[in-house]
């Protein structure tokens, strides 16, 4: 079986577009828990009005997920990608459900107490955050940049799909009681039944499409542990005739991955730095009060999932798919003038000002993120693939913190600030 894939160009290999749309919906999966904790903050503000949760929520989040992705990229290739992937969905089903019944149990009421226990809750998602993308980032790194690309798709999706849904169920639960509540638990039951359907699909259905089995057997054949469960899940189960083609002694190290693509990585971090010190803490505490009234901000959210999700389907189109390395550097760098931008804009600025500019953002970082992950693996075998998407995942949740943190300076000088 397995000779008969090898022997297969991968465009000619059935199942592509049905990979695209399971890595798509796992991409949502990754995300939709914590998209859901972000979009639903207003309420989060209504039950925790004292403890800013839109900042320290993310802060809570950042290291145990940072931790998390440098244990595992470390030990990588000693890992099942398949038992580790699907424990991430099942600890994002538990940990989303919990978040229900923290609250029927404490019956939305605030206190210290119920928020120590959406921290913890908040700390299991960073866990399964980490657990899950690295894990499909590295195996999706040894399968086509269509299929990647669309994982990454999944994840603005994410965004764009929680916040459509906050905005309708704000408009429809606006003049009943406990309307932000009621739109919190919807949210909720949803983000559970996706997450629930990510282990079903990933245990299930994507090891058996047949152009996944191919990719999966080419990386067998150049060395690759780390897909031994998903073959055997596919029914391919001897693989000792696969792991000889390529000697360890050619493979490169951590290291040396790191060193050929330390602008990918830097670029990466610098990235999340910029997106998260801005998305979602000065969306929600910074901008001041408008017309619009507490639909500002979920507004502002809504564009940027948007743009987001607009972006990452770009390199799609051939011309507007940015390969050159000096070129994404000198765009990753040139959107720190959004800071200075932002600054005066919520100050000074109008709305339609702040929109055009939570635009840029958010279509910059779609875009960035998808081209530098797609390219980074190219040239490389199996095991260097799998390695390098770890330790880009890495640098990518690491910018996040360090964003999450520097975050808080936007508050230097507010009354109340802390």
């Amino acid at each position: 079986m397995v000779d008969g894939y090898r022997n297969q160009a991968p465009e000619k290999l059935q199942g592509k577009y049905q990979a695209m749309v399971v890595c798509c919906i796992l991409g949502i999966g990754g995300l939709v828990s914590w998209n859901s904790m972000l979009t639903i903050a207003d309420y989060y503000y209504q039950v925790f009005p004292a403890y800013h949760p839109s900042r320290v929520l993310p802060l809570i989040y950042q290291p145990f997920a940072v931790a998390t992705i440098a244990i595992l990229a470390y030990h990588e290739s000693k890992i099942n990608t398949r038992k580790r992937i699907l424990i991430g969905y099942t600890l994002f089903t538990i940990s989303t459900f919990l978040l229900i019944v923290l609250d029927l149990t404490t019956k939305g009421h605030g206190g210290i107490g119920p928020y120590i226990g959406l921290c913890t809750i908040v700390a299991s998602f960073g866990i399964a955050d980490a657990t899950v993308k690295g894990g499909l980032v590295g195996d999706l790194s040894l399968m086509c940049p269509e299929i990647m690309q669309s994982l990454m798709a999944g994840s603005a999706l994410a965004g764009g799909l929680t916040t459509a849904l906050r905005l309708i169920t704000k408009a429809v639960f606006e003049k009943s009681n406990g309307s932000l509540r009621k739109g919190a638990m919807i949210f909720l039951a949803i983000s559970t039944f996706i997450e629930l359907l990510c282990v079903i699909l990933y245990a299930y259905i994507f090891p058996k499409l047949p152009i996944v089995k191919y990719y999966r057997s080419k990386a067998a054949s150049e060395g690759s542990k780390t897909v031994a469960a998903d073959l055997a899940a596919a029914g391919i189960q001897n693989q000792s005739d696969l792991t000889n083609d390529y000697s360890k002694n050619q493979r490169l190290s951590k290291k040396e991955l790191l060193l050929q693509n330390i602008d990918h990585a830097v670029n990466l971090f610098l990235i999340y730095v910029l997106t998260l010190s801005i998305f979602p803490g000065f969306l929600y505490e910074n901008t001041g009060q408008h017309g619009l009234g507490t639909w500002y901000a979920l507004i502002l959210v809504a564009v940027y999932n948007f743009w987001d999700l607009v972006g990452r389907y770009f390199p799609l189109v051939k011309w507007l798919n940015l390969e050159n390395r000096k070129a994404l550097t000198i765009v990753v760098l040139s959107r720190y003038f959004l800071v200075p931008a932002f600054y005066f804009t919520a100050k000074y600025g109008d709305k339609g000002w702040m929109i055009m500019l939570i635009s840029v953002l958010g279509l910059t970082t779609g875009h960035l993120t998808v081209c530098i992950i797609t390219i980074a693996p190219k040239g490389y075998m199996g095991p260097e693939k799998n390695a390098l998407g770890n330790l880009l995942v890495t640098f990518i949740l690491g910018g996040a913190f360090t964003g999450i943190s520097l975050g808080w300076l936007w508050l230097v000088g507010k009354k109340n600030a802390l």
